[in-house]
């Protein structure tokens, strides 16, 4: 069974090739560039550099948000094509999830942090248990400040990992204190082999099902609802 993971919700870019119980290949980046011209050509050079034909894959997880709105398109529409052009399922993971599996071997809860601008943030509550990640609070769209809060309600730490942590890093640690554990930068790039490791176990959906998770509009969709809904009145 091989599995092609691919991620371009965020800023960084990964996609990876796994075989049952093995990490084949994987190709990750955290630099400017544009996703829409980079991710196919990263999908091609991996499964070259594996002796891999695209024939081959028998599954395609890929990370469909929240995130970058035009990150999540180019993400999903890619692996939706492949899905749909093989013949083979695919397996939509949530983003956080991916990230937070960077505290695999942390000793608390897990706090996922994608900046949504204007003091909010994408996130949501995870924990490791029994070697599986667990979802503890759902993901969400929250102010920074109210996530905090309801965070004081859960004994022990919580780690917050992402490479937009360090923009609430001060907010995060005056509300919590020592409760707050900041990841190293090294654990901040979501891996692309643990979105392929979340996804081996999860439910099948096909090309069709499949779509973004935004959590929240766009900006320019709230605003033409909001013109929409003037114009009715």
């Amino acid at each position: 069974m091989k599995i092609l993971a691919i991620d371009t919700s965020n800023f960084p870019l990964g996609v990876a090739l796994i075989d049952e119980n093995k990490v084949i290949g994987e190709y990750m980046t955290n630099v400017k560039r544009n996703h829409s011209l980079k991710a196919m050509p990263a999908v091609e050079q991996l499964l070259k550099d594996c002796d891999t034909d695209v024939k081959e894959l028998t599954k395609i997880v890929v990370a469909n948000g929240p995130g970058s709105y035009t990150g999540v398109r180019i993400g999903v529409t890619l692996a939706k094509t492949l899905a749909w052009s093989l013949d083979i399922p695919l397996v939509p993971v949530s983003s956080l999830a991916v990230l937070a599996s960077s505290g695999r071997y942390f000793n608390g809860y897990l706090s996922p942090i994608f900046d949504a601008r204007r003091g909010q943030v994408y996130t949501g509550l995870y924990r490791f248990r029994d070697g599986k990640l667990e979802n503890v609070l759902e993901d969400r769209n929250v102010m920074l400040t109210d996530w905090v809060e309801e965070l004081k309600n859960y004994e022990g730490e919580i780690l917050f990992v992402g490479n937009d942590t360090g923009i609430h890093a001060e907010a995060i640690q005056e509300a919590l204190g020592e409760k707050a554990v900041l990841a190293p930068f090294v654990s901040h790039n979501p891996r692309p082999s643990e979105l392929a490791y979340i996804g081996m176990g999860m439910e099948e959906s096909t090309a069709h099902e499949v779509l973004p998770n935004y959590i929240r509009m766009a900006e320019a969709e709230v605003k033409w609802l909001e013109a929409q809904k003037s114009n009715e009145e």
